[in-house]
């Protein structure tokens, strides 16, 4: 059973930064691309990061590119992320995900979990 848990979430205002942390068991983030992707309110899952099995590549989407920053400590089988210049358009319900797809973007992984809140206050 694949069980993915995230924690970091809260309130912020815009402009500061929040860390997001994964635990995942039941998959291995060693093995799997790996990622994050968001769900504000009224509006479709967006894809925000993903990083390969292996830690050597990340692909950010363009509205968090520059901001954000995906890694992993396959030791600890944690996956992060890193947001910095917190904007209100980045509130959202954060989830991690583990095997990406070619509708990463969209959201779409095999396995993700049930999120954290992100609130960013202007």
């Amino acid at each position: 059973q694949v069980d993915l848990v995230e924690s970091g979430g809260g309130s912020v205002q815009a402009g500061g930064s929040l860390r997001l942390s994964c635990a995942a068991s039941g998959v291995s983030f060693s093995t799997y691309c790996s990622g994050w992707f968001r769900q504000a309110s009224g509006k479709r899952r967006e894809g925000v990061a993903i990083i390969t099995s292996d830690g050597t590549t990340t692909t950010y989407a363009d509205s968090v590119k520059g901001r954000f920053t995906i890694s992993k400590d396959n030791a600890k089988n944690t996956l992060y992320l890193q947001m910095n210049s917190l904007k209100p358009e980045d509130t959202a319900i954060y989830s991690c995900a583990a095997n990406c797809g070619t509708a990463w973007r969209d959201g779409r992984f095999s396995w993700s979990g049930h999120g954290t809140q992100v609130t960013v206050s202007s």
